[in-house]
């Protein structure tokens, strides 16, 4: 097995291909930040003179010729390769440094996604189409990119009848296909495949189920692989929704309350906080019986996790890539904190001899709810 961390770029027009050998001496430093809510985001750094090739690789051909200076950062930990980012740029800034004679280049950039907030659609009809035909249809546009739908229907699918109403586009597709993922209680990204090129929109619940990440390791001695671990509990950031139903004959208003618990979504801590808020969704009242129950389903899911963690660790050490929107385990924090986690969002920055990532986790209660956590 072949042992370290290497890093891949690939960089082109649409068409990415790896990065001339130029390119890649004059690299400084890589940045990945994934989030489980909204686009992942990166940022490559460079040194380079008024003769560098760079300026026509990114400056001019990334500016002139199409609009979709595509990036791909691949990196190889311990013999395994994986995609940590499949991207856009969008900004390009150089900074001199007259001093020295030489400039720095940084380049910024978002996933995919970004290719769908470049044009607007507002006023598209969808006569008879479900939310989830409406998703599986706006992605299928950007199929040229690599990108592949994957759409889980809502648990409660709501079939607009033509005769009473006829949805219709709001804004680009990016803030469309978010808005309906937030009035139906799911998310929606777009994640790389781990064959480059190649990209998963997905547009579902937040599924916390699965296999574990290795095990994040605390105050466990010579088993320790993190740099620093601190976790913190909010007891009161957990609220009931209420959902107003009406009563198609007398007219009355229902009250229902929309539990945080899903089969996606299972406790992962053993006793989680009492709800000390109540919110009451007045505007339910005036939605179909489906949608209300989907938009507590939308705020309840929000409010649920009171348990947050936060940390950094060295991937040499830990010994793999740390991926966020999975489940990861976590040793040596107490017996309140350890147990099983949901990753929120990773930043990976990489070095010339490091590779660090800082994370975020979340969890709904205290206490494992698991015997042990698997190293």
């Amino acid at each position: 097995m072949v042992q370290g961390v290497y890093l891949t770029l690939l960089v082109g027009p649409m068409v990415p291909v790896p990065a001339p050998r130029a390119v890649l001496d004059a690299l400084v430093s890589v940045e990945v930040t994934t989030n489980d809510v909204g686009p992942s985001a990166f940022q490559l750094t460079f040194t380079l003179n008024n003769r560098s090739e760079l300026h026509t690789l990114f400056l001019i051909a990334g500016g002139a010729l199409t609009g979709l200076m595509r990036v791909i950062v691949i990196v190889t930990v311990n013999g395994m390769p994986q995609v940590l980012m499949d991207g856009i740029v969008t900004n390009q800034q150089v900074t001199r440094d007259a001093a020295t004679g030489h400039s720095t280049l940084v380049i910024t950039g978002e996933d995919l996604s970004v290719a769908m907030s470049r044009q607007e659609f507002t006023g598209l009809p969808y006569p008879a189409m479900p939310a989830e035909a409406r998703v599986a249809f706006i992605v299928a546009k950007y199929a040229f990119l690599g990108i592949v739908p994957i759409v889980i229907p809502s648990i409660f699918v709501d079939v607009p009848l033509p005769t009473n109403r006829i949805p219709t586009h709001v804004g680009t597709d990016r803030e469309y296909l978010q808005q309906l993922a937030r009035e139906a209680g799911h998310v929606f990204y777009i994640e790389p495949a781990p064959a480059p090129g190649l990209n998963f929109a997905y547009w579902g619940p937040q599924i916390k189920l699965g296999v574990p990440q290795k095990a994040l390791n605390g105050d466990l001695d010579g088993d320790r692989n993190v740099l620093n671990l601190a976790f913190t509990y909010d007891a009161e950031s957990k609220t009931i929704p209420v959902v107003f139903i009406q009563n198609e004959a007398t007219k009355a208003p229902i009250p229902v309350p929309i539990p945080d618990i899903t089969p996606l979504n299972p406790p992962l801590g053993l006793i989680p906080p009492l709800p000390l808020n109540i919110t009451f969704l007045d505007y339910t009242a005036k939605l179909s019986p489906l949608k209300a129950v989907l938009a507590g389903i939308a705020v309840a899911s929000r409010s649920a996790d009171a348990v947050t963690g936060s940390g950094s660790l060295d991937v040499v050490r830990y010994g793999s890539v740390l991926r966020a929107r999975q489940l990861v385990g976590v040793r040596g924090a107490g017996a309140a904190f350890d147990g099983l986690y949901y990753v929120n969002s990773v930043t990976s920055s990489l070095e010339r001899g490091a590779f660090k990532q800082s994370f975020r986790l979340s969890r709904n209660g205290l206490l494992s709810s698991v015997p042990k956590v698997v190293p």
